[in-house]
């Protein structure tokens, strides 16, 4: 895990102090060490911050060819990466490092672009080949791993693992109104874009090739599943195949020259890898969990339960309402996005504590609920297509909004929502999820400045995201909760789950993050089950329930989906938060922003005391969007 740069065409001569103190920006990333490449003529360079985690003493890059004229540096993790190696010195090539980085340098003399297809693990990288006077850059399957690019008004090309790298370089940091739009509408940006103007991602499953002036863009896989007609039927089989696949997604990313530990909550997927991992070495794991002051945020006792039963040595990070006060402002920088929750700060400090602790590399239960359906709103989609409306999936709708408190007005819908008629009239429905984000978006359209309602009324994010994405045609004969997931994964999961809540709390403190459901072999399993193995009599994700029973204790178990939230603001508002609060919104530079009216903001956490107890906590995203955008603009100096 690493911090990477790369500069293409550069229109001025690249010198190195420039290259090192954009490097040194990303020095969270990569503390162990720094390495440079510019080109004879200034116009292409590479940087590299090292987080070293395979081949201690020879990993450093920039990596190269035995001839020196294919260059890349490379973040994240390549798994099997020894038979690969195997495989390519066999065929003459030279090695120069013990590192899994460098095969990619070989794969690509092989197969060039098409070497993608090699690669497994989380992973983002920039190659440059001096001989085809081509930069060659991707992003892993999921999106785990980020890259961000922009183009300067003369035309060079910036790529970097954070947008802070490419304002290091001169990118202008600004706004993107339309983004930022979009966000308050349905919380997240489309999908390539973000908040700031001009600065893009490499999607998930993208690669970019560039070659002097001309740069395209282009997927090399995407997250597609089988129609139901055409999946596995035996559930027996199933099962088996399930454990096995995660079984070996596990066993890869258990493999590094540092200590690994591991997430620890009270859900299924964490609780399933703690066990599995202990069974496939045969050794007590290290843990590591938060614990929340409040009931129902808290799982500390479940965790501490799997913990014992699998002999594992379990750290405890403490996070009151103060610590989420002092810490959100440095998790908003390093997270380069909006939150709707205090969990960031709280995934912040979990981090902090993982480092302090001497570890470099944590496993997590992230990606889960995506490929096996674990989500709330999932289950929404399954009784709206299979029950239409009959007194049972009404009993289970009932139970489920007495049972996810924390989800209403985030992952289910509560109160009226904006206009989703766009997204109707794609797919046929409209995905319980998207319907919950318009009913957060019609709360945050309360507190938008009129100016700024005004320029966009007229404007709908629901059908942009329809068109930008294709979802209507690309995911035509899919089973609904399929098409709703490959929806949330094109928007929630890569543009927030992996980025702002993952990568971006990881490598604030310097720790690399693995996700073995997050695994395309693993996926490939799951791809051809049917929605009925995913979610059966009301259970989500039943069939991982079912492969992962010997690793989990009855407690987690038979619990259900409950999502990684902090204690909401709006619930439990202590007075050095609601200071905080008051503060950001009477300040200058709040009123300053063109997004919101101050006055309504600053109204809105007395409002709270006149709302029942589920309106309160369907405003914590509000509030959260609000103050969250405030510290981002500071962070950076960002202008209109």
């Amino acid at each position: 895990m690493c911090g990477i740069i790369g500069i293409h065409d550069s229109k001025q001569p690249i010198e190195r102090p420039v290259l090192a103190a954009a490097a040194q920006s990303l020095l969270h990333r990569g503390p162990d060490g720094a390495g440079y490449y510019i080109d004879t003529k200034k116009r292409h360079a590479l940087a590299h911050r090292r987080l070293s985690i395979i081949d201690l003493a020879t990993g450093a890059q920039p990596l190269k060819n035995e001839s020196g004229d294919i260059i890349a540096v490379v973040n994240g993790e390549f798994y099997g990466h020894e038979a690969i190696r195997a495989a390519l010195v066999a065929r003459g090539h030279v090695f120069a490092t013990r590192s899994d980085s460098e095969i990619l340098i070989h794969l690509y003399e092989e197969y060039g672009v098409d070497c993608l297809s090699q690669l497994r693990g989380e992973f983002a990288f920039i190659l440059r080949d001096e001989k085809r006077g081509l930069t060659f850059a991707a992003r892993d399957r999921f999106g785990i791993k980020p890259l961000f690019y922009t183009r300067l008004a003369g035309g060079t090309l910036l790529l970097a693992s954070e947008a802070k790298a490419l304002f290091a370089l001169g990118a202008p940091a600004r706004w993107d109104t339309d983004s930022f739009y979009t966000a308050a509408s349905l919380q997240y940006t489309l999908p390539g874009r973000t908040l700031f103007d001009g600065i893009f991602q490499l999607k998930p499953g993208e690669m970019m090739m560039a070659r002097g002036g001309d740069i395209q863009t282009r997927a090399y896989w995407d997250m597609t599943f089988q129609p139901e007609a055409e999946t596995e039927q035996d559930e027996i089989v199933a099962a088996e195949t399930v454990e096995a696949a995660l079984k070996d997604a596990l066993s890869v990313r258990l493999g590094a020259d540092v200590p690994v530990c591991f997430h620890l909550s009270g859900g299924l997927d964490s609780s399933g890898l703690l066990g599995l991992a202990t069974a496939i070495t045969g050794r007590a794991q290290d843990a590591f969990t938060v614990r929340f002051q409040h009931e129902g945020y808290d799982e500390y006792a479940i965790a501490r339960e799997t913990a014992d039963r699998h002999g594992a040595r379990l750290h405890t990070v403490d996070v009151s309402q103060d610590d989420l006060v002092a810490h959100l402002p440095d998790a908003v920088r390093a997270g380069e996005g909006l939150a709707i929750n205090g969990h960031l700060a709280g995934k912040y400090l979990l981090n902090r504590a993982i480092r302090g602790a001497g570890f470099k590399v944590a496993l997590s239960g992230e990606g889960s609920d995506e490929i096996f359906a674990g989500y709330p709103h999932l289950r929404q989609d399954v009784w709206a297509q299979d029950s239409a409306n009959d007194a049972a999936a009404l009993a289970q709708q009932a139970q489920l909004y007495a049972t996810n408190g924390a989800s209403a007005g985030v992952q289910i819908a509560l109160g009226e929502g904006l206009d989703t008629s766009a997204v109707r009239a794609a797919l046929g429905y409209v995905p319980a999820f998207l319907s919950a984000k318009a009913t957060l978006g019609r709360r945050l359209q309360g507190v938008l400045a009129p100016a700024f309602r005004r320029f966009y009324a007229g404007h709908d994010s629901y059908a942009q995201l329809m068109d930008v994405t294709g979802a209507g045609d690309i995911t035509r004969g899919w089973h609904n909760v399929n098409r709703s997931a490959w929806i949330w994964s094109k928007t929630a999961l890569a543009g927030y789950i992996l980025r702002t809540l993952g990568d971006g709390m990881d490598m604030a403190h310097s720790v690399e993050g693995r996700l073995p459901f997050l695994d395309h072999h693993l996926f490939d399993t799951v791809r051809r089950l049917p929605v009925s193995m995913k979610i059966k009599n009301g259970s989500e994700k039943y069939i991982l329930r079912r492969a992962l029973k010997p690793y989990l204790t009855r407690t987690v178990f038979e619990r259900q989906k409950h999502p990684f939230m902090a204690p909401p603001v709006s619930l439990f508002a202590n007075s050095r938060l609601r200071q905080m609060l008051d503060d950001h919104f009477a300040s200058k530079s709040f009123a300053d922003m063109p997004f919101f009216d101050a006055a309504a903001a600053r109204a809105l956490p007395a409002r709270l005391e006149t709302m029942d107890a589920r309106e309160r906590a369907a405003q914590e995203p509000v509030l959260m969007t609000m103050l969250t955008a405030h510290v981002l603009g500071q962070s950076f100096g960002l202008g209109v």
